[in-house]
Formats: structure tokens, C-alpha cells, sequence
């Protein structure tokens, strides 16, 4: 045996060390073997652990024992039952022989602390094994070595093996989030609930008082070796780490044994003495073990409420907050990380507490118990208000269930009655506002504009649950928001107009404050009537009403405050940003206010915005700008509109930058076209042409100006399409022609849509430069269609240009589609069938001929593409999006009225297959959408074709009634009447009324084929013109 044990530590020792290439993996596959055959290895892995040497010192190296104690593990943690006789002697002799000599005897593993924690979860895992019927004296036996005469001193290497087994026991037998991180074991299961009630019949209460006994007895020598002037730093080490050890032990037990061994006259003071001790580690493992207690599950209300009184936890917990923020004020800036989690700690704890206090005063059914639980929960208010103001989020969130549970007992009892709050709940609410309000501001220190993402991105997490709180107090009492809100908005936008120097966090809370009065005024109106009191405008006369005779409302002042004021001006950019936020989220208030549009624009369009010289903030403000002036086009006057885009043109010009390509296997081309920056830019571009439309009234003027903003586009595109067919690897040219066509593109959608038919007087934009910029990229395309991005950029710039242009650009569309179509890549398909789509509801009969081309090929194309096999998930997705496209563009054309395209001269040839192959996708079951998809079209192909020639000479086409009778009527049989067919699945179920279902039925079964057939054409008809 000493040769196999030899030569399991050789291997150890080379599986520890990669240097030793050719055995490296040899030698960890051998250990490996040994770990899993743990049931018989066990007797080669116990001599490793435990064998001295003839000095006395550990025979093998640390790293070996290390490993020895794994294949003990592996073979303790699987057994359930108890192990064989001989086994359990063998291996309790050796590790009680262990502990004498080396805790008892010898330096606990000094020279590898490492075997410690590792040493006490093998004898856990032993003592969960055998305790039950084999070692029963367990605790008895470790007791006398604690101290192994009444007279001696308690063994502080025994007495931390000690503190670490009962851990690791209470983890492996009561440890919730230990048991649901391990696949759940029926065995385990019951051997934990075995070994959990043996040790509360057997040695709950020793185990609980030798905790204690040694925690009272190291806390007493704390307290004498702090009062000695020079005393010994390792002594005081010592007992701080015995006391520390000790209270996470009685923490951990403590939820699931008696609590009257846990709580007694002789705990409580020695806990809370604990909770105010100097050693930090000692603070925060009490905190955690009166927790525990607090939160201890207890059958009868009264037991609980009597904890509570017992433990008083309140006045301690109020006492130490005090004391913790007077130190928390007198450190200033210099931040203690964890005297703060310190604080943190007695949050929880209080929130726990006042969780608990809550249950009896909402859940218990006597009367006198809820009274006095409300008692003590008047005592926490305060204390947990202490807390919500702490300055440090992490602290301050600790009370947010407890804040939560109380507020939703305010909204419950106010539901409930009529009568106003009482005196004591409303000064709660005016004391908690208030610190919600303190609490939204930005830390002083803090830079919005250059904090890392996390940063604000939990500021604003912190801010939004605080804004739920508000909104909890506004519904139970709408005008303390309403006015605390008003208040604090207008003193601090009044206090900035009148000179006075205010803080960047307190100006950007004044402005969010205007931001959300919407959200929060429950009672104001909608439109303009949210910012003035006007009697009812009907919808035509609106425009010419003039509303500034009318007084405004609450929201309506705090916002002509807020542009009145000039705090746009306000030198820091998160101030700048929430005015820019809050004005473009509220267009509707310039249409009643006109004067302040003009002193908005300018803020917006000099350096306090766009030309900020912060790039983040612009970007930003491109969007605003955009939205702002897409709500408020309306009410700009037409004569600021062109000196507004003059002001912006040097913020138009496309820069690229190419990134570096990390990933080989990624199109370089299609990396360098995503840009957030252009994305951004895009905005401005339609904002251009926004106000370019608003000149309606000066046609020359109108189309002076859009020929201003498009001819240097189009210059730069003619350059880069010059430069992109001289070859080479330059991928720019490709780059910028993508971003000059998109930029076109949005240009043209900033004016409104062609309309469906022209009013009378309607002026038309400038259809000769929109011409001119489809044709110029037209001509890109015709020149670069190789490249993807260049054809998604096409179809995304004439989707706009046409909804602009409508009919007069209609001639381009066959070049068009004859270029997107020429190379062409299977993820396009379905972006190309969107987008005729598109073109069909905007051109509608111009499209006829277009159509009349395309659908044959595109048909033929799709079904030799649907027929191919699936492969993959990413196939499947592909294969189901493209049917769904293909099936949606057929509707479309129905819907329409272009279904005259299936049957031209052109298509009719294979107008059969088409049907038929759509009667067989209503027959897939497999695809629920499908089917109802293509059953769609049928239905709509059989009102259109299927009518009587004689009723319809245009519609009704030859052969169709024999289709419909031969095809049509068995699949609608066949549908319902399949193995695979789900009558609960709402997909699959079509409703006609009741009437017309059994009308139908009794014809079909009491008609013959030919009456039948003339009640079907007349019900066709019928059920035709009902649509």
C-alpha cells in the first residue's frame, strides 16, 4: 500500500505542475481515476491526509492532502446510509487522531491555513454520514477538547474547528440557497431532515451554549486587552477572530432551532453589545444573527409580537443610526467603505424588522396584537426616514421593501375611506417627500457627461424607484405632491432668473421636477389643455384660436417659468440636457404660448445646443431638435424656417470613420456603416426637410433651399461613385455613398406625404430636385449594386422618396427593381417584398405594370427557395420569415385591388400553380399563420374570381367555380377533419355567425350537387358583397 500511496502523490505532484509537458496529462488523468473511484481509494486518500513523519510534521506535501481530502469528500458527500463498521472505525480513529495532534497538540495547519477550511468541511460532511447511528457523541467528544479540564483555557484552535463545522453543518442541512443551487436528491433531502432533528433532540442546546460561552468569554477579553495601554495586537487579533467566528456561528443555527435557546436574558445584551463593537467584522456578523432572529418563522402572532418587546431592537437601531451618521458627518469627503457597510448592515436589519412588525399589523386577526404591532411600527418610521436620507444609495435602498409594504398600507386604507389622513400619516408623507425630492438630485461630484455608463445608468434606476414611491404618496393624496413639486420646481427656476447661485444638481432637479409634472398631475388635461384653462376648441378651429387670453394651468407656469428664465444658459451640460428633454417633451404648450418657440430655438440651435462643444450632448440634441420641431412645425412661422437651416448647414457634412476590423470573418464594409453618430445625424437631415416644407407657400423660395441642402450631397456623390469605380481595396467611397443616400433619403421624408388624391390648391413639393436626387441614386446603384449596403440604402431612401413624390417618380421603379434584383443576397428577400409592399399602398394603380413584370419571376424564385430542405435554426427562421413576407405581399395585392396581375396575359399561364400551391399552404397545419395567411387570400380570390360572369364580366374568371367546388370546398373539409388539427387553438378557428354556420351545414346536407352548387355561388356573391 505504501508503493500505491507514493505513487498517487507523484502524481499529484507532476498533475500540479504544467512545466512537465509529457506526464502533465497523464498524471491528471490518474488522479482523476482516483477521485472517482472515492468508494475503495478513500484507503490510499486518508494515510495521505493524516500520516506524520518519524519527526512528527505532515508526511506528505500540502498539495497531495489538499487532494486527499477531495476523494474523502467525494466519498462522504454520495453515502446516505451508514458505512460499514470497520470503515467507520478506520476513519474516525484517524481523524480524531488528527485533531489531537494537530489542533490540540500542534499549530492547527499553520504552514498551509488553506487545509483548515477544507479539513472542516470533510469532517462536516463525515459527521453528516455517521451522526444519526454511528457517532452520536460527536459534539461531546469535540467538547472535551475545547477544553480538556474544567480548570484550563478554552482551545482556540478547537474552538475555531468547532465554530466552522457547525457552519458548514447549518449550510448543508438548513441553508436554502445552498439546497436550491444543487439538483434536488430525495436521499439527501431526507438524510438532512434526519440529522437536522437529531441535533435539536440531542445537542441543540449544548452546542448553542458553548457558542455562547465562548463568544461571552472572548468578548471579555477584548474588552481587557483593549484596556491595556501597548496590549498584545496578536493576543487582540485572537479573540477578535474567536468572537467574530462565533457570532457568524450562532447566526447561522439560529433560524433553525429553539428560539428559546437563543434568545434569553443573558443574548440580548451581549448581542447588542456586539452590535456596537469596535471591531468592524464583529459589528456586521451580529447584525446578520439578529436578523436571523427577527426573522424567524414563529406559529403564534403573540410569540412574535413578545420577541419584538424583548428584544427592543428599535431604540438600538435608533441609537446606533445617530451615532453612525454623526461619525458618517464628522468623516466629511473622506469615505469610510466600511464603517458604510456598516450602516448598510443595521438598513437591512431595520427593513427586516419593520417587514415583520408590518405582517402582524396587517395579516393578524387580533385586534389588540395589530395595535400594539403598530406601536412599534410608529417607533421605525422615523428611524427608517433616517435611513432613506442617507446619503450613500446602497444604504438608502435597504429600506425600500419596507418603504414599499407601508405605502401600499396607506393606498389600501384610503381606498377604503373617505375620511381625509390623519395628522400623523400626513407628516410622514410631508417628511418622506421631502426626501425623496433631496434624493433625486445628482451627487455634487458627479459628472454626467463623463461617468461611466453603469454609473448613470444606476443613478437613473435609483431615481425611477424613487419616483415609484411619489407616485405611491400621490395617489394617496395627489395636491401634497402636486404643490411640493410646484414649490420646489418655480423657487429654483425664480431663484436662477433673479441671480441667485444654485447648485448644478439642484437647477437639473428643478427642471426634471417640470419634466415629470406630467406624469405625476393625475388631473390635468391632455393636448393643450394640459397647460391652459380653455373652454373646448373644436378640432378645425383649433388653429386659429388664439389661446394666450387663456390663464394657465400649474404645468403650463413651471414651463413659461422655465424658458423665461434663460436656465438653458446654465453651464453645465446635465442642466442644458433635462431643459432641452423637458421642452421637446412638451410641444403642445408652445401651440398656446407661441412667443416662447423663438427663444427655444435659439437655445437649441446655438452653442447651449447643437453647437455644443460637447459631441455625446450633440448627438443627443439632434434628436430633440428633430422632435421638437416635427410636434411644433405647425406654429414655427415659415419665415424663420430657412434662416433656422442656414444656421445648422455646417452640422451636415458626413464624416466617416473606418474601424479597425477585429474579426476576419466580418464584412469590413458592413461594420463601417454602423454608426451611432450618423445614426444621429440622420435626424437632422429629416429636420432639414421639415423645415424646407414649412416654405409651402413660397414654391421658388422652397425649392431653392431643398436644392441647397441636396446638390452638395449629390456633388459628394458623384465624387465617391467616381472614386469607387477605380477599384482597389479603398472601402470609403462605398461607405460614404451609403451615408450620402440614407442622408437623401431622410431629407425627403421631412416632407409630408403625397396625398391620395389632390385637394384643391395643394401645393406640390419640389418635384423636379426630388427627381433629380432619385436619379442621382439611381445612377449610384446602376454603378455599385454589388454592394449590400449600398441596395439597403436605396430601397430605404426611394421607400421616402416616393411616399414624398408619389406618382412623378414612378417611371424610375423598373430600373429600380431591375438593380436591387441583380445581385442579390437571401437575407434581402424579405426586406425587398416589405418594400414592394410599401410602393403598392402608396402608388396603388401605378404600381399595376411594375407588378405585372415582377410577380412571376419573384413567385418562381420564392418557390424554388421554400422547397429547398431546412438546415439549422437560423434556416428555419429564415425560411418561415420569407413565406411570411411572400404571403403578406399576395394579400397585398389583393387587397388592393391589382389582383388583375395573376391573371394578364403575362401571368396566366401560371395563375393555376399559384392557387394551388396557396391551397396547399391552407392545408399545412404545422404553420397555424400560415395557413391562415394563404386561407386569407383564398377567401378574397374566390369573392374576386368566383363570382358569376354574368354578374361580373371584369371579376369572374372561367374555370374558377369548378376550382372552388373541386379544390377549394374539400380543403376547407380536410382542414378541420386532420389528425393534427387543435380545435382550442385559437389560430386555427375562423367564426361565422351562428345563423349563417347552421344555414350552411343544413344546405350542404340536405341539397343535392347541383342545388348545392347554386346556393354556394349565391352565398359566394352575398357573403362578396357583405365585405
Amino acid at each position: 500500500m505504501e508503493r500505491e500511496i507514493d505513487q498517487v502523490v507523484q502524481a499529484i505532484i507532476i498533475a500540479s505542475d504544467p512545466t512537465q509537458v509529457s506526464l502533465h496529462q497523464q498524471a491528471l488523468a490518474y488522479i482523476g481515476n482516483i477521485q472517482q473511484n472515492a468508494p475503495s481509494t478513500w484507503r490510499l486518500a486518508l494515510p495521505i491526509f493524516v500520516d506524520r513523519n518519524a519527526e512528527g510534521s505532515r508526511k506528505h506535501p500540502s498539495q497531495a492532502r489538499f487532494f486527499a481530502l477531495r476523494v474523502l469528500d467525494e466519498f462522504f458527500d454520495n453515502r446516505f446510509e451508514p458505512l460499514d463498521g470497520e470503515t467507520f472505525q478506520t476513519i474516525q480513529q484517524a481523524l480524531v487522531s488528527y485533531i489531537q495532534s494537530e489542533y490540540v497538540g500542534g499549530s492547527a495547519e499553520s504552514d498551509a491555513t488553506f487545509l483548515r477550511n477544507k479539513f472542516s468541511h470533510t469532517l462536516t460532511l463525515f459527521f453528516l454520514c455517521t451522526y444519526c447511528e454511528q457517532w452520536p457523541t460527536f459534539f461531546s467528544d469535540l467538547f472535551s477538547l475545547i477544553r480538556p479540564t474544567d480548570n484550563s483555557t478554552f482551545n482556540r484552535h478547537i474552538s475555531l474547528l468547532f465554530f466552522h463545522i457547525v457552519l458548514e453543518i447549518s449550510g448543508e442541512v438548513a441553508d436554502q440557497m445552498i439546497k436550491s443551487a444543487r439538483p434536488y436528491d430525495a436521499d439527501r433531502h431526507a438524510r438532512d431532515a434526519r440529522v437536522r432533528d437529531a441535533v435539536r433532540d440531542r445537542d441543540a442546546a449544548r452546542i448553542n451554549e458553548a457558542v455562547l460561552t465562548l463568544v461571552a468569554e472572548g468578548s471579555e477579553r477584548m474588552s481587557s486587552l483593549r484596556k491595556q495601554d501597548g496590549s498584545n495586537t496578536r493576543d487582540l487579533d485572537a479573540a477578535v477572530e474567536v468572537v467574530d467566528w462565533g457570532i457568524r456561528t450562532f447566526g447561522s443555527y439560529v433560524g433553525w432551532i429553539d428560539i428559546n435557546l437563543t434568545v434569553t436574558p443573558t443574548t440580548v445584551p451581549l448581542l447588542f453589545n456586539l452590535l456596537a463593537d469596535p471591531s468592524l467584522p464583529i459589528r456586521l456578523a451580529t447584525s446578520v444573527a439578529l436578523l436571523r432572529i427577527v426573522a424567524k418563522g414563529l406559529k403564534e402572532p403573540g410569540d412574535k409580537l413578545s420577541l419584538f418587546k424583548v428584544l427592543s431592537l428599535g431604540d438600538v437601531l435608533g441609537a446606533l443610526e445617530t451615532k453612525t451618521q454623526a461619525q458618517q458627518v464628522e468623516r466629511g469627503a473622506d469615505t469610510d467603505e466600511g464603517e458604510e457597510s456598516y450602516r448598510e448592515a443595521l438598513g437591512k436589519l431595520l427593513n427586516v424588522l419593520g417587514l415583520e412588525v408590518a405582517k402582524l399589523t396587517d395579516d393578524c386577526p387580533n385586534e389588540e396584537i395589530r395595535k400594539e404591532a403598530s406601536v412599534l411600527m410608529a417607533q421605525l418610521l422615523p428611524v427608517m426616514l433616517r435611513f432613506l436620507a442617507d446619503p450613500y444609495d446602497d444604504t438608502c435602498s435597504t429600506v425600500f421593501p419596507l418603504l414599499q409594504i407601508i405605502l401600499s398600507g396607506y393606498k389600501r386604507s384610503r381606498k377604503i375611506s373617505t375620511e381625509p389622513i390623519d395628522d400623523m400619516k400626513r407628516s410622514f408623507l410631508v417628511s418622506l417627500l421631502q426626501i425623496l425630492l433631496t434624493k433625486m438630485k445628482w451627487d455634487p461630484d458627479a459628472d454626467p457627461a463623463d461617468a461611466d455608463e453603469d454609473d448613470n445608468a444606476e443613478f437613473e434606476k435609483i431615481r425611477k424607484e424613487l419616483r415609484t414611491f411619489m407616485d405611491s404618496i400621490l395617489s394617496i393624496d395627489q395636491n401634497l405632491v402636486t404643490d411640493a413639486v410646484r414649490t420646489l420646481a418655480l423657487n429654483t427656476i425664480s431663484a436662477y432668473q433673479n441671480g441667485i447661485s444654485i447648485d448644478w444638481h439642484d437647477a437639473e432637479l428643478g427642471i426634471y421636477l417640470v419634466y415629470i409634472f406630467g406624469e405625476i398631475n393625475k388631473t390635468g388635461g391632455k393636448g393643450r389643455a394640459a397647460f391652459c384653462h380653455a373652454p373646448t376648441v373644436d378640432k378645425d378651429r383649433r388653429k386659429a384660436t388664439d389661446y394666450s387670453e387663456y390663464p394657465l394651468t400649474t404645468h403650463g407656469e413651471m414651463l413659461y417659468a422655465l424658458v423665461q428664465s434663460g436656465i438653458s444658459s446654465y453651464p453645465h451640460h446635465a442642466v442644458s440636457l433635462q431643459f432641452f428633454e423637458t421642452v421637446s417633451r412638451y410641444t403642445d404648450f408652445f401651440k398656446i404660448r407661441k412667443e416662447c418657440i423663438i427663444p427655444t430655438l435659439e437655445a437649441m440651435v446655438d452653442n447651449r445646443g447643437l453647437h455644443n462643444d460637447n459631441p455625446t450632448f450633440r448627438l443627443r440634441l439632434y434628436y430633440l431638435f428633430h422632435r421638437f420641431i416635427k410636434e411644433a412645425k405647425n406654429d414655427i412661422p415659415p419665415d424663420i424656417s430657412a434662416n433656422i437651416t442656414q444656421s445648422i448647414l455646417d452640422l451636415l457634412p458626413i464624416n466617416v470613420e473606418i474601424p479597425e476590423c477585429d474579426d476576419s470573418d466580418e464584412n469590413p464594409i458592413a461594420e463601417a456603416v454602423k454608426s451611432s453618430a450618423f445614426d444621429s445625424q440622420l435626424y437632422l437631415y429629416e429636420t432639414t426637410g421639415i423645415l424646407c416644407s414649412l416654405l409651402f407657400r413660397s414654391p421658388e423660395q422652397q425649392a431653392a433651399l431643398f436644392l441647397s441642402l441636396v446638390k452638395p450631397l449629390m456633388d459628394e456623390l458623384s465624387i465617391n461613385l467616381q472614386a469607387s469605380t477605380k477599384g482597389g481595396h479603398d472601402i470609403l467611397p462605398v461607405v460614404k455613398v451609403h451615408h450620402i443616400i440614407m442622408a437623401l433619403g431622410n431629407i425627403s421624408k421631412g416632407f409630408p406625404d403625397y396625398p391620395p388624391t389632390l385637394p384643391e390648391g395643394y401645393t406640390l413639393p419640389p418635384l423636379d430636385v426630388l427627381g433629380q436626387v432619385a436619379q442621382a441614386i439611381l445612377m449610384c446603384l446602376e454603378a455599385m449594386n454589388v454592394h449590400k449596403v449600398v441596395r439597403d440604402a436605396t430601397r430605404f431612401a426611394f421607400a421616402r422618396i416616393i411616399a414624398t413624390a408619389g406618382p412623378s417618380v414612378t417611371h424610375f421603379i423598373p430600373s429600380l427593381m431591375a438593380n436591387l434584383l441583380a445581385h442579390f443576397e437571401p437575407s434581402e428577400l424579405v426586406d425587398f417584398m416589405n418594400f414592394i409592399g410599401l410602393l403598392i399602398h402608396k402608388l396603388q394603380k401605378d404600381m399595376f405594370d411594375v407588378l405585372d413584370q415582377l410577380i412571376g419571376p419573384l413567385s418562381t424564385h420564392i418557390t424554388a427557395l421554400l422547397s429547398q430542405p431546412i438546415s439549422g435554426t437560423d434556416d428555419e427562421r429564415a425560411h418561415a420569415d420569407t413565406k411570411k413576407a411572400y404571403l403578406g405581399l399576395l394579400n397585398n395585392i389583393m387587397s388592393n385591388k391589382l389582383h388583375g396581375i395573376f391573371t394578364s396575359e403575362r401571368n396566366s399561364s401560371s395563375f393555376e400553380s399559384l392557387i394551388d400551391s396557396l391551397r396547399r399552404q391552407s392545408e399545412d397545419i404545422s404553420d397555424p399563420s400560415s395557413q391562415k395567411v394563404a386561407l386569407t387570400f383564398l377567401n378574397k380570390g374566390v369573392n374576386v374570381w368566383g363570382q358569376p360572369i354574368s354578374d361580373n364580366p371584369q371579376g369572374g374568371l372561367p374555370g374558377f367555380d369548378r376550382f372552388i367546388y373541386e379544390r377549394l370546398v374539400p380543403t376547407i373539409f380536410h382542414i378541420p377533419s386532420s389528425a393534427e388539427f387543435n380545435l382550442k387553438d385559437g389560430q386555427m378557428m375562423v367564426n361565422w355567425p351562428s345563423e349563417m354556420a347552421l344555414e350552411f351545414t343544413t344546405k350542404l346536407r340536405d341539397l343535392d350537387a347541383k342545388s348545392f352548387r347554386k346556393y354556394f355561388t349565391d352565398f359566394v356573391r352575398s357573403s362578396g358583397s357583405s365585405s
